[in-house]
């Protein structure tokens, strides 16, 4: 009995004879269904595109521009510089300063960069 594949119906028409697949043939239906499935996805790709296009002409004729007069900027907001990274730490290691710091930021409602720490030091209970 043997076990080596043979070719499908439809291949059996298109490629000769139903007989035992050698590695031409079966290179030649590698080649012809890796090619089927490019085609395939460049279609599903062309067709997403052709759809984005289609909604993003169609939102823009929904809005309603406001007129010039009307319309106005956000106020900039001035850049804040990064906080220096001078500060005193007194019987503190970095981490602990580092969730001090964002403990104090967050019970604050302040931001980290808008905070400015001078020292940090170590409290001995009593």
């Amino acid at each position: 009995m043997q076990m080596t594949p043979k070719l499908l119906g439809v291949f059996a028409k298109i490629y000769g004879s139903n007989d035992v697949m050698n590695f031409g043939k079966a290179a030649l239906v590698a080649v012809v269904g890796f090619i089927t499935v490019i085609v395939v996805l460049a279609v599903i790709a062309l067709f997403i595109k052709a759809i984005a296009f289609i909604f993003d002409k169609s939102a823009k004729k929904s809005t309603n521009p406001a007129p010039a007069a009307v319309q106005q900027t956000a106020p900039v907001m001035p850049v804040s510089q990064p906080a220096q990274s001078g500060v005193e730490l007194v019987n503190v290691d970095e981490p602990t300063a580092a969730v001090i710091m964002a403990i104090v930021s967050h019970q604050s409602g302040i931001s980290l960069d808008r905070l400015a720490f001078k020292s940090i030091k170590l409290s001995e209970d009593k």
